[in-house]
């Protein structure tokens, strides 16, 4: 099998086409058609990727988000939305969803995507197997982050941004060869996601700021990309 992903769909011809399609390419699938359903078959055992319809009949899709992250820390959260409004999009990946497709989704696109996920590890990740930039330590070989000896808690995605950005340190990357190193080099739509995983690693990066003094901030190359950089004590906090 190619991979064990839950398909959470409440409408039965959008869900018949997404299973059949998975299955014709190996995927392992359970389909559910509730939250609650898909919250007590995420408890039963381990899944790879979650597909997750925002709309479903019984309970609030991104409360179910929200829970599945929980049940399953370590699977690949897609949601699946009729809404493409920007906040929409936002709260679902802050909610632990590590990508999103608009429907109607098509079929070639979502294939890419979950190849793209199921790719565990950044092809740009090459180099030391440890990385310390100021006091965060990035252990790859262990896919284990430290910041002054306290271990931070990432998502594999933003793990595999964090190591690509801290291989090489002070250096500009841009948003495609980002997006190529860290997902895909043949990524289909949005690159929003890189903007929300940034978002995430700054949160967290700027929370371990209170125990720590050499926390290294990801700051924005305006009209390029993203690099990772050991700000000077009086430089203030990172750019948002």
């Amino acid at each position: 099998m190619a991979g064990r992903v839950l398909l959470v769909e409440d409408d039965p011809s959008i869900g018949e086409v997404l299973a059949s399609s998975l299955r014709s390419h190996a995927y392992d699938v359970s389909w559910e058609r509730t939250g609650s359903g898909a919250l007590a078959r995420a408890g039963a055992g381990a899944v790879d990727l979650v597909l997750l319809d925002l709309g479903l009949p019984d309970l609030d899709g991104v409360e179910v988000c929200r829970q599945l992250r929980r049940a399953q820390p370590e699977c690949v959260l897609v949601m699946l939305t009729a809404r493409s409004a920007e906040m929409d999009v936002v709260v679902g990946l802050e909610a632990g969803a590590d990508d999103y497709l608009v429907k109607p989704v098509r079929l070639a696109e979502l294939h890419a995507r979950i190849r793209a996920h199921l790719r565990r590890g950044a092809k740009g990740t090459t180099g030391p197997a440890v990385r310390a930039v100021g006091d965060l330590v990035v252990d790859v070989a262990r896919h284990r982050v430290t910041v002054a000896d306290e271990e931070l808690y990432l998502r594999p995605k933003e793990f595999d941004l964090l190591a690509r950005l801290a291989a090489q340190p002070e250096m500009a990357h841009s948003r495609e060869q980002l997006m190529a190193d860290v997902w895909d080099e043949n990524w289909f739509g949005s690159t929003k996601t890189l903007d929300v995983h940034v978002a995430a690693l700054r949160r967290k990066l700027q929370e371990s700021a209170a125990t720590a003094h050499r926390v290294p901030r990801i700051v924005t190359v305006r009209g390029h990309g993203y690099r990772l950089e050991l700000a000077a004590p009086d430089r203030g906090r990172a750019s948002r």
